[in-house]
């Protein structure tokens, strides 16, 4: 079983262990999306080792696991990182990252690696298999629970607010969204592209229990998840607020580092800071 704590200085030094592995699967695979996968990887490492997932890596197919779904596909390097630490899979595969042949693909392929639970790829679609899967678990009268991520310019989609709707009007208490408000999407700053405030009204309009917290502060992810898995009657949306690129100063809130991967010169700049906290 994985390491589970609670511990929030523990969390942070997992989730600094991530942001290096994150930029060496980069720097290997000459591409790939550092922005969005630093930015998400302090949630991912309170929801994996924070004791708030229930799932078994020996058993990835386990009937009782929690579910979780990464819609914003492109950020796998945060998600692979995690499941490696987590036991999926050996940690030394991290570095066939999106070559030929690799299980670890840029997006996830739920046919080629154990424990992905949707293939995701065209961004606004994973919170409509999320609702699909937590109306599922409802009428089948099962416990777990579907996490879905997304990202905030991945709101731009009609199809995340037909699904939010939807998640609302059943009632889905088994449903966490979580949206990555990293502030940048692939061309620019989302506020600059199109507004999504107030965001936390928006969810809220469609019958949400809505949580806004930093998302890069640990006891605060803790309490958020703990808030959204306290309510039973409708669906939680966990608005984390995040800095896109986050751990390496010349990649923060810059669009240009959406989907680059670093030199290997840029690669050991951006190791150094992350370990020294510069």
């Amino acid at each position: 079983m994985p390491e589970q704590t609670r511990d929030a200085g523990r969390l942070e030094e997992i989730a600094r262990d991530l942001r290096v592995d994150i930029i060496r699967m980069l720097v290997e695979a000459k591409s790939g999306h550092p922005g969005g996968s630093l930015s998400e990887i302090d949630i991912l490492t309170c929801l994996f080792f924070g004791g708030i997932l229930h799932y078994k890596p020996d058993q990835p197919d386990w009937p009782d696991r929690d579910r979780f779904l990464l819609s914003k596909g492109h950020c796998t390097p945060g998600l692979y990182t995690t499941m490696a630490r987590a036991g999926y899979f050996p940690a030394e595969e991290l570095m066939t990252f999106r070559k030929l042949g690799s299980r670890l693909q840029g997006h996830p392929d739920r046919t080629a690696l154990p424990g992905i639970e949707v293939s995701a790829g065209s961004l606004g679609q994973g919170l409509s298999v999320a609702v699909g899967m937590a109306l599922a678990a409802r009428m089948d009268g099962h416990a777990w629970r579907t996490f879905c991520m997304m990202g905030d310019g991945e709101q731009d989609a009609g199809q995340v607010w037909e699904a939010a709707m939807a998640a609302g009007d059943y009632g889905l208490g088994n449903l966490v969204g979580i949206v990555d408000c990293n502030q940048v999407q692939q061309t620019g700053l989302t506020k600059e592209i199109m507004t999504l405030e107030p965001i936390v009204d928006r969810y809220r309009s469609f019958g949400w229990h809505v949580i806004e917290f930093d998302g890069h502060d640990i006891p605060a992810i803790l309490g958020a998840f703990d808030d959204a898995l306290s309510v039973e009657d409708k669906p939680a949306a966990m608005i984390a607020r995040t800095v896109k690129g986050k751990g390496v100063s010349w990649m923060e809130l810059n669009y240009n580092w959406h989907g680059k991967a670093p030199s290997v010169e840029e690669g050991e700049r951006a190791i150094a800071e992350i370990l020294g906290g510069n």
